[in-house]
């Protein structure tokens, strides 16, 4: 008998965020418009960029607008850093500061 493994959309993150993922440290993460077309509900495998190694599965718990001045020290909480680790890095992966999204999530395969 074969176990079917369900097939679900791909999701990056940059290999220096795999461990704070599975230990269950990191439990958001903020991105532009272009990467926040997700719902609550919904499960995306994970790979590591540019590597594209798979490391596990997170289900979505929420996606919500965030401006980058309103960036408080909870989000960097969720984020496993400082609020001024946090700011530093959104600045330099969206040096424009687009309009940011705050996606929840839980990991549910390692």
């Amino acid at each position: 008998m074969s176990v079917h493994t369900p097939t679900y959309p791909e999701f990056t993150f940059f290999g220096r965020f795999v461990a704070d993922i599975q230990s269950g440290r990191k439990t958001i993460t903020i991105r532009d418009e272009s990467e926040a077309n997700w719902q609550p509900g919904q499960r995306l495998a994970l790979f590591t960029n540019p590597e594209h190694q798979p490391f596990g599965a997170m289900e979505v718990l929420s996606v919500t607008p965030l401006a980058f001045d309103d960036l408080t020290d909870e989000h960097a909480r969720q984020e496993n850093m400082t609020l001024a680790e946090l700011k530093a890095v959104i600045r330099d992966i969206y040096p424009t500061l687009p309009p940011l999204y705050v996606i929840e999530f839980k990991l549910i395969e390692a």
